[in-house]
């Protein structure tokens, strides 16, 4: 009785929409609704697969940004948690973390609002640059810097709060076998490798697994909040496209394939992803 309410909400907001999949076969009309639309089959999938240059740019800026965000900002929290689990303050590492914690609370607006308070054309650093005879830095509004910019926004927003998970996990490693490969005279580094990292491995797979699932999803509201300073070639990811297209665009029903192809590959993803790490042992995502 007491997961009964929880169950309505996420069969209103997580199941019940996916019928909405079904424009994706349709000439979709909002003011016909989906039961009087009329059916095109696959149409809006070959519209988009046939080599409609803007799809092929978002598809291309996606994978680029997931792969910079899969090497760059995934280990950022691991990194992280393993330099405040090496504080022997607890007061200190408990600063640290309240420090970094804060930014994951903060909307993409106020993000977006800080980085160009702080690295925009009139922003703190060119101001000082000017005030000391330097030329200012073209950061904000540049495309060449644009991944580089979404890049260090996500990890300063986000890298503080992922740790939770992996200082968790760090809590609950046997101590005794620090002091073990200690006598055995292994070095910080050589527990680091030999202990901490395999205690740590159920929870990256895990996480990366996850991460997958969400790859194809590089943050639209980040995103679109910068995209008319730096243009369309350089930001447009497929969340952008499809609102571009679908939304402002009115072209529902190709929208609606370009999300509908995106969660499939992602569940792809996820699926295989999960097949590898049954193979090397681990419980992933589910058991087999």
């Amino acid at each position: 009785m007491l997961a009964i309410p929880g169950m309505l909400v996420i069969f209103a907001f997580q199941y019940y929409p996916l019928w909405g999949n079904v424009i994706a076969f349709q000439d979709y009309q909002p003011y016909l609704g989906v039961g009087q639309s009329l059916w095109s089959g696959v149409e809006n999938f070959t519209t988009v697969f046939n080599g409609d240059p803007e799809f092929l740019n978002a598809v291309k800026n996606t994978l680029v940004l997931t792969l910079i965000q899969t090497v760059i900002v995934f280990p950022a929290p691991i990194v992280v948690a393993l330099v405040l689990h090496s504080l022997l303050s607890n007061r200190l590492r408990q600063i640290v973390q309240t420090i970094i914690y804060v930014p994951h609370f903060m909307s993409w607006v106020i993000v977006v609002a800080v980085f160009q308070q702080v690295l925009g054309g009139t922003g703190m650093i060119n101001n000082w640059l000017r005030a000391h005879g330097y030329d200012p830095l073209n950061i904000i509004g540049n495309a060449d810097a644009f991944r580089a910019l979404l890049t260090s926004q996500v990890m300063w927003k986000d890298t503080g709060w992922a740790t939770i998970l992996f200082l968790a996990v760090l809590s609950q490693i046997d101590k005794s076998l620090y002091e073990a490969s200690a006598a055995d005279g292994a070095s910080r580094w050589r527990q680091t490798w030999h202990v901490t990292l395999p205690g740590l491995k159920p929870i990256i797979i895990l996480l990366l697994i996850l991460k997958l699932g969400d790859s194809l999803t590089v943050g639209f509201e980040q995103i679109i909040l910068q995209q008319q300073g730096v243009g369309v070639d350089a930001s447009e990811v497929l969340d952008t496209y499809v609102y571009n297209n679908g939304i402002l665009g009115g072209d529902w029903g190709v929208a609606a394939a370009v999300g509908l192809v995106k969660s499939v590959v992602a569940l792809a993803l996820v699926l295989t992803a999960n097949k590898i790490a049954h193979r090397m042992g681990e419980e992933g995502v589910y058991r087999g």
